[in-house]
């Protein structure tokens, strides 16, 4: 279990606890799993994708932003989001 918080400039998109995540990641995307590796990374244009605990599988769309992983707490600042 992970919990995910993704943020804009205007408002707390989400703040869950999630199985996995996908990221679109600057260099190509990524998924994260319970007991990941730090990680401090970009995001460019395109979805999050993450999975509750219960299984159902959550799209947000982003323009441009960073993700930050650590002690399977991951924080997502992101330009642009829409759920």
């Amino acid at each position: 279990m992970m919990e995910l918080l993704i943020v804009s400039p205007v408002r707390t998109v989400c703040k869950t606890e999630v199985a996995k995540v996908f990221f679109p990641g600057a260099a190509g995307g990524f998924e994260v799993f319970p007991g990941h590796a730090p990680l401090l990374t970009s995001l460019r244009p395109g979805n999050i994708v993450y999975t509750t605990l219960d299984g159902k599988e959550v799209t947000v769309a982003v323009r441009t932003g960073c993700v930050r992983l650590l002690d399977d707490r991951i924080e997502a600042c992101v330009e642009t989001a829409q759920p």
